[in-house]
C-alpha cells in the first residue's frame, strides 16, 4: 500500500486529494495536511469584503467530506517538511511519513517586505478569508467618511486579477451606497501596462481595463514600486521603460487594498534542491520535483520564471485552469510510479479567466497561458458577472460534495463558445 499525503488544502490541494483518491482508488492511503478543517473559496473574498458575502457561504468544513472520501485529514498544520527523511513534522510535534508528496501550500504573503504594509498595519487584503472579513468594517468607515481609494498590486506580485475585481467590486459598491463621487480612486501596480496580468496581457485585456477605468472613473500608475506605507499615506516610485525613476508619489488614501508578493511557505522554504530562492517548488514538466522525485507539487507554490523582464518585478500567476491541469497530470503520474511505470502526463498549463466588476466583467482564455498561444481571447460584458457568480455555486457544490470532475476545464470549452456561455449564464 503506498502513503500519498498532500500537503495544503486550498484550491489545489483539496482537487488533489480528490483526483488522487479516483485514481489510485481504496487500496492506497490518501492523506492531507493543513491547519484548520476549513476550506474557503478565494475568489469570493472581493464579494466578502464589501460584504456581498459571508463567512458561511463561502467555506466548506473538509473533515466530514474527506472521511465520506476516505481522505485521512491532518489539521495541526505543518511545521517543517524533512525531504530526506519522507517525513513532515506537525506543528505538534508528530510526523507524518510519505511515499509520495504532493505540495500545494499555496503562498506566504510577504507583506513584511514593505514597512507599514498589511491588514496588521495600514492597508486591508483580499488574499485570505480573515483578511477579507476585516476588511467589511474599513469599507464600512470609508462609507461613513469617504476619502481617497488606492487599490492595486506591489512589486513582485504575480496575482493581479483579484487587485482589477476588487477596484470594480469596490467601485460599484460606493456607487450603491451613494458615496462615489466623494470617493477619487488610483489603480497602482507593479505592471508595466494596465492588463499586463503577469502575461503580457490576453487578447485585448489592456484596452478593455482601460476603457473600464476611464468609464468608472478610476486613474492609474503603472511601472510603480512601493516604498512604504504610512498611516493615510503610501509612498511610490513611478519607473521609466529604461528601469530608471521618472518620478515619485505621494498617494493620500483613506482606504487601501494592494495584494503583496508571495513567495513559498516557511514549511518548505530553503531546502536545497527543492525551492529556488522564493521558496516556490523546483518541478519539471511532469509536476515532480528533480531533486526529490518522490514530491510533487501543483498550485501557486510551483516555481515559474517571469514571461519577460521588466522595469519592475511581475511575477506570472497560477490561475485555477492551470492548477487543474497540475492536479489532473500529478495524479496520474503518482499512479503510474505506484504501478511501476514511469510518468508521461504533462499538463497543459492554459488559462482561463472570469473577472467579475460587480455588475460587469471581463473574460480572457490564453491556450497555453505562456505566450505564444494557440488562443489569445478576451471580452466584456454583463454576462460575466453573472457567469462568475453561477461559477461560484457550482464550484462549492462540487467541493462540498467530493467531485474530482475538472470543472475549469468545462468552463474553458465554453468560453470558447462564447454565446452558449452567455445563454447559460443568463439562465442561472
Amino acid at each position: 500500500m503506498a502513503n500519498v499525503v498532500v500537503l495544503g488544502a486550498g484550491l489545489g490541494g483539496t482537487i488533489m486529494a480528490y483526483e488522487l483518491r479516483d485514481d489510485l482508488g481504496t487500496e492506497h492511503k490518501v492523506s492531507v495536511i493543513t491547519k484548520g478543517t476549513q476550506y474557503s473559496f478565494v475568489p469570493s473574498n472581493p464579494w466578502v469584503a464589501v460584504g456581498w458575502r459571508e463567512r458561511e457561504a463561502v467555506t466548506i468544513d473538509l473533515e466530514p467530506v474527506f472521511k465520506k472520501r476516505g481522505i485521512a485529514l491532518f489539521s495541526q498544520g505543518a511545521k517543517r517538511l524533512h525531504a530526506s527523511e519522507h517525513r513532515i513534522e506537525l506543528m505538534d510535534g508528530s510526523s507524518v511519513p510519505y511515499d509520495y508528496l504532493v505540495i500545494a501550500t499555496g503562498p506566504d504573503l510577504a507583506f513584511d517586505e514593505i514597512e507599514g504594509f498589511g491588514p496588521e498595519h495600514y492597508t486591508q487584503s483580499v488574499c485570505h478569508i480573515d483578511h477579507a472579513l476585516r476588511a467589511k468594517p474599513a469599507f464600512d468607515e470609508l462609507v461613513k467618511n469617504p476619502g481617497p481609494v488606492i487599490i492595486g498590486a506591489v512589486q513582485g506580485a504575480s496575482c493581479f486579477g483579484p487587485a482589477y475585481e476588487f477596484a470594480f467590486i469596490l467601485e460599484k459598491a460606493l456607487r450603491d451606497a451613494k458615496v462615489r463621487d466623494r470617493v477619487p480612486m488610483t489603480f497602482v501596480t507593479s505592471e508595466p501596462y494596465i492588463g499586463h496580468l503577469g502575461l503580457d496581457g490576453v487578447g485585448d485585456t489592456k484596452g478593455l481595463l482601460e476603457s473600464a477605468m476611464r468609464d468608472k472613473h478610476i486613474k492609474w500608475i503603472t511601472n510603480a514600486k512601493v516604498d512604504k506605507f504610512e498611516a493615510g499615506k503610501v509612498h511610490v516610485t513611478e519607473m521609466a521603460e529604461d528601469g530608471t525613476v521618472k518620478t515619485t508619489h505621494e498617494l493620500p488614501f483613506a482606504y487601501s487594498m494592494m495584494l503583496p508578493a508571495f513567495r513559498g511557505v516557511e514549511a518548505v522554504r530553503g531546502i536545497e534542491g527543492l525551492t529556488n530562492p522564493r521558496g516556490f517548488i523546483l518541478a519539471d514538466k511532469y509536476q515532480r520535483n528533480p531533486g526529490f522525485p518522490d514530491i510533487f507539487s501543483v498550485g501557486v507554490c510551483v516555481a515559474i520564471p517571469p514571461i519577460a523582464k521588466t522595469p519592475v518585478p511581475v511575477g506570472v500567476p497560477k490561475t485555477g485552469f492551470m492548477i487543474e491541469s497540475m492536479v489532473t497530470a500529478t495524479a496520474r503520474n503518482i499512479a503510474s510510479l505506484i504501478a511501476g511505470k514511469q510518468p508521461a502526463a504533462v499538463p497543459t498549463w492554459n488559462a482561463v479567466c472570469l473577472a467579475d466588476f460587480g455588475d460587469s466583467g471581463i473574460a480572457f482564455v490564453a491556450q497555453p497561458q505562456i505566450p505564444p498561444r494557440n488562443v489569445n481571447w478576451s471580452s466584456e460584458g454583463k454576462w460575466v458577472h453573472v457567469a462568475k457568480v453561477a461559477f461560484e455555486k457550482y464550484f462549492l457544490h462540487k467541493m462540498r460534495s467530493g467531485r474530482s470532475e475538472p470543472f475549469y476545464e468545462h468552463l474553458a470549452m465554453q468560453t470558447l463558445g462564447i454565446e452558449k456561455l452567455k445563454a447559460v449564464a443568463m439562465e442561472k
